[in-house]
């Protein structure tokens, strides 16, 4: 029969079953029930809840067997300590003969099985501790589901705020295409936004931001500031007042001081080829027309955030000539890198491929404009960042 288990330093290997007993014969006990009925695993022994508490904050076993009887802690009270250290293992309670139904009560506690001592055999013993093991890993995926679900759900409430469908009050005037892609990253959701709104006489405002940032807080500012947006415009509130009320609703929600958002806003109104344009640290725009794309950045200020209080916007009369067209964008569109060596596309390198863009309906050339840009930042991963874009063009 092997000596008992030496209570040394923790072993790394894996799988690997903790016994927390303090008799030295029980604890050989468990070590010959392993070596018959569980060979594959390794057996690592402390005395106490407290010598397992120092144990744990070094590694973390496949299985825990629990005496539930120990010098520092009796019955559910060293269960409820175990799961204080952590409860990502598997436990299984070892009783004695007169105490069989404290071991149900630790299952009901939270426990993956329980066994008697004095009727444990080593097949049984093998079968206990595999099966635990196997239920806690079960257990832990159907909780990593759950805030999966949990994520994508809100996420999607999130995007539905961020992302909404352009509001038409009356006979739509333009046509609007808007697309998002998330960046690589974004199992968390972004802070881009955007909005279209049309007034009864024909008056088109449109909106796209971005919040710096990745994440629920970042994406909930942006659904804020989107839905600010929408009622100062409902309203009557416009042009640079509207930028400073926004900025007032930024500060009060930020959770950090740091936090700031880029905005385009721009106006529209019937019966003119005018477009006034306000921009607050964002990225300009394109202009597509029958000869081709430019690139087009109005006079603007520094983002919303960056000097609260202290900021006059520049408002910018843009003209847009019959059958000319209008794209907003973030800039994750031309931040993406590109080639082997890893360089940003920048505003140059977008014009470039969107000059190259062949599909001339709205649509198909947004979506081809994207596409081409995602190609080539494939060798460096895709989008670094959440991509947004509204194109506009006036019937």
């Amino acid at each position: 029969m092997d000596a008992p288990i030496d209570a040394s330093t923790p072993s790394r290997r894996q799988p690997t079953v903790l016994l927390i007993e303090d008799d030295p014969g029980d604890a050989l006990l468990v070590e010959e029930l392993m070596a018959d009925g569980a060979p594959g695993l390794t057996l690592e022994w402390v005395r106490s809840l407290a010598e397992a508490g120092a144990w744990l904050a070094e590694a973390l076993p496949d299985c825990v067997v629990l005496d539930l009887n120990l010098p520092d802690s009796q019955n559910l009270d060293a269960l409820a300590r175990l799961r204080n250290y952590t409860d990502q293992v598997a436990v299984v309670v070892m009783t004695g003969l007169d105490e069989e139904q404290a071991g149900s009560a630790a299952v009901a506690a939270g426990a993956q099985d329980y066994l008697v001592k004095g009727r444990v055999e080593a097949e049984l013993f093998g079968r206990a501790v595999r099966y635990a093991i196997q239920r806690k890993q079960a257990e832990r995926t159907a909780a990593e589901l759950r805030v999966s679900n949990l994520r994508a759900a809100e996420n999607a409430r999130l995007e539905r705020g961020l992302l909404p469908k352009p509001l038409f009050r009356g006979e739509p005037v333009v046509d609007v295409v808007a697309r998002y892609r998330p960046g690589r990253a974004s199992a968390l959701l972004g802070g881009d936004f955007y909005d279209v709104v049309q007034e009864a006489d024909g008056t088109v405002h449109a909106l796209i931001g971005d919040v710096a940032g990745h994440g629920p807080d970042e994406a909930a500012i942006g659904v804020g500031l989107r839905l600010a947006w929408r009622t100062l415009v409902f309203s009557g509130i416009t042009g640079v007042e509207q930028l400073a009320l926004l900025e007032r609703i930024l500060l009060a929600e930020r959770l950090v001081g740091h936090t700031f958002a880029t905005v385009t806003v721009l106006c529209a109104r019937p019966g003119t080829e005018t477009i006034e344009v306000i921009r607050a640290g964002h990225p300009g725009m394109l202009v597509r027309s029958p000869g081709g794309t430019r690139w087009v950045e109005v006079a603007g200020g520094p983002a919303l955030g960056i000097l609260p209080g202290r900021v006059v916007w520049p408002v910018t009369e843009l003209t847009l000539p019959r059958g000319h067209a209008l794209m907003l964008l973030t800039d994750g569109l031309y931040e993406a890198r590109i080639g082997l060596d890893g360089e940003r596309l920048g505003e140059d390198g977008l014009l470039g491929i969107a000059n190259g863009v062949t599909a001339d309906q709205a649509s198909a050339c947004v979506d081809e404009l994207i596409g081409r840009v995602e190609a080539a930042a494939e060798s460096s991963g895709g989008f670094d960042d959440d991509v947004a874009v509204v194109h506009l063009r006036w019937r």
